[in-house]
């Protein structure tokens, strides 16, 4: 039999074993042309109806007669919309709320204000401040998961480059270029940023003009603000009063300042406060909008993470950031989709694994993501899974998920299919199939659709260009987007609300888009993160990426990059080994109060003492069966950044 992915890995890198036809995955020859309705792993007969499918999980028959259905009766509470991008997969279960939530909270559109080579190019801004605080879309020995713009941000010769601010608790490589970094203790985010704007206050680097006409809130962060002097600051993050000052004065003084940031900010028990206290530094400055600057650009994980986002893969969210609550909204896409919408929001990632433990959640769809690898306290994620009655998953590779699952369906990567990719910047652009998927092998649009047929329903839509054109009709912001008009006129920007529309590359040029067109400043106090060392457990853990692997590394460990990295390492400070007794390469078992790894250690400073990091590009690591089920309580973030640890030398 024909492997699905035969043609993408012709070479197996040293330490994985080809799959053969023994795999259970590809003994299943009918995948396509029967029925969903796998349980407990015994795939059903050719023949097997909806209402067997519907007997055998215990629901009522109507919950598997079409898609609508499918997704909303097959949970509970019945009607829920419980869907998600995981934006994506360890960006991780809940980054994009955080994005969504609070700079939607504070501007209005969640997305870069600017564009990257138009009004926010490297060379025209005149302070690049990367507030990672962990961790983020740029990190590791190399920039992880933004080679492109890295390149740009440490390219430029010290005599051309524009003054650079790095928040980050590791020295990367990108903050060793820096002019100032910052290393807070992970968790404090919040108090260093509000100290950064107290001391912009006190300096007078302020856009006066700026907040009074273009701002709300400006009085009780002004209030909030006096609590936060680089003194007290410096007890809470460990940053040194001087440096905040310093960093402060540098971004104060910079005639257009850009902010980018990513997990580090987001991936906190208190995620979106940080968004939330970073947006108010441009705010302060007048760098965002009509004003000069770069503005707040919250870079993505994850290729088209951002256009998951656009077309509403979020529980409370429908395509174009309509909320789904909003009855004029709804109203629009019952008409459209032909079916009722659920009247409330869904369940988040983690909500939805405690649901699936709990027995409320009887299916589940994972669509190109590894969770028992990137996702949080796999132990419970696993859990989940088993508990599920129906787990159903869309991978290029049978990845730990998919081994987990009832059904699995092999699909096309992005160069076998056609559609669009939304960059970062808010770009539309095409995507187009460049080689022929392998045989046997359809892409997701595919498998929905044809699911979808199988269930009795048309979705009416044969083709992501219909789908597209489709979403033009009930989603404003992309009214003047189509196939037919990105392959004739090239990328576009949203919004793109016409067909004679330009697009929009640069954002809130006449008002943010907000009920009353002002930005809107946010008083966020510090709050401890919800894991804290102590006697038991006294090193913190941060996990993140690197730039050897992507993601899970279930694609990049499938190529020569698996000699860059061969295994997950552990780093460990000089001084921390040596109180350990603890060698180059020596083997360290790591105890959270979640569970347990085994890693080989690297000695470097890149981390400070008392803190260590992992990555989780290998799902033998276990690295995250160490994080906690600690998430964001406004987006359902997990707190990857902040896990209590102990090591010990592993016999």
């Amino acid at each position: 039999m024909h492997e699905p992915w035969e043609g993408r890995s012709n070479s197996v890198p040293e330490g994985h074993t080809k799959r053969t036809n023994d795999d259970p995955f590809l003994r299943y020859a009918a995948r396509f042309d029967r029925p969903i309705g796998d349980v407990r792993g015994m795939l059903r007969p050719p023949g097997a109806e909806p209402t067997a499918v519907a007997r055998a999980l215990g629901l009522p028959a109507a919950a598997v007669q079409g898609p609508a259905s499918f997704f909303s009766d097959f949970s509970a509470p019945r009607g829920s919309r419980h869907v998600r991008v995981c934006t994506a997969t360890a960006c991780f279960a809940a980054t994009a709320g955080a994005h969504v939530a609070e700079v939607e909270a504070a501007l209005g559109v969640e997305a870069w204000s600017r564009t990257a080579d138009g009004s926010v190019s490297i060379q025209a801004v005149r302070c690049l401040g990367y507030c990672f605080a962990g961790p983020a879309a740029l990190d590791g020995d190399q920039a992880c998961a933004g080679p492109d713009l890295a390149a740009q941000l440490r390219g430029e010769s010290p005599a051309k480059a524009p003054p650079r601010l790095v928040v980050d608790p590791r020295r990367t490589s990108l903050a060793r270029h820096a002019d100032v970094h910052l290393r807070p203790r992970p968790g404090t985010n919040v108090a260093v940023f509000n100290g950064l704007a107290h001391v912009l206050v006190r300096e007078g680097l302020v856009d006066e003009d700026f907040l009074n006409t273009r701002t709300s809130g400006h009085e009780e962060l002004l209030g909030l603000l006096g609590d936060y002097p680089p003194d007290r600051v410096a007890e809470i993050s460990g940053v040194p009063a001087e440096d905040l000052v310093r960093a402060a004065v540098m971004y104060g003084q910079s005639l257009a300042p850009a902010i980018f940031y990513g997990l580090g900010v987001t991936e906190h028990l208190h995620g979106t406060d940080g968004v939330r206290a970073l947006s108010n530094l441009a705010l302060l400055r007048g760098a965002v909008g009509p004003g000069s600057g770069g503005g707040v650009n919250p870079l993505r994980g994850q290729n088209n993470v951002q256009g998951a986002s656009d077309m509403g893969a979020l529980p409370d969210l429908l395509p174009g950031y309509q909320k789904v609550n909003d009855p004029e909204a709804c109203s629009s896409f019952a008409a459209a989709w032909r079916t009722s919408l659920p009247p409330r929001p869904g369940l988040r990632i983690p909500q939805m694994f405690a649901a699936a433990r709990g027995g409320a959640l009887k299916a589940l769809w994972v669509i190109g993501e590894d969770v028992l690898t990137t996702d949080p306290n796999s132990t419970e994620v696993r859990a989940a899974l088993e508990a599920c009655p129906l787990v159903i998953c869309n991978d290029l590779f049978l990845s730990p998920t998919a081994a987990a699952a009832d059904v699995v369906f092999p699909v096309a990567a992005w160069l076998e299919k056609d559609g669009t990719f939304v960059n970062f910047d808010r770009r539309f652009q095409r995507v187009r199939e460049a080689v022929a998927p392998p045989a046997g092998v359809r892409t997701d649009f595919a498998v929905l659709v044809d699911v979808a047929a199988r269930m009795g329903a048309d979705l009416g839509c044969a083709t992501p260009a219909e789908a597209m054109a489709e979403c033009a009709t009930v989603a404003p912001l992309f009214g003047g987007i189509s196939h037919p008009r990105l392959d004739r006129d090239g990328p576009l920007h949203w919004p793109c609300v016409s067909a004679e529309s330009p697009g929009t590359p640069r954002l809130y040029q006449d008002r943010f888009a907000t009920p009353d067109g002002l930005a809107h400043l946010a008083a966020r106090p510090y709050l401890p993160p919800g894991e804290q060392c102590d006697a038991e457990f006294p090193f913190l853990l941060i996990t993140g990426r690197r730039g050897e692997h992507y993601n899970s590394g279930s694609m990049t460990r499938r190529t020569d990059n698996l000699h860059l990295l061969t295994e997950e390492t552990v780093y460990v400070d000089p001084g921390d080994a040596s109180a350990l007794g603890l060698g180059e390469g020596d083997y360290v078992r790591l105890d959270s109060r979640h569970g347990a790894a085994v890693l080989r250690v690297r000695i470097t400073d890149d981390v400070e003492p008392g803190q260590v990091f992992a990555g989780f590009h290998f799902p033998g690591a276990t690295v995250n069966s160490l994080t906690s089920s600690q998430t964001d309580e406004v987006t359902g973030c997990p707190e990857y950044k902040v896990a209590a640890v102990r090591l010990a030398v592993h016999a």
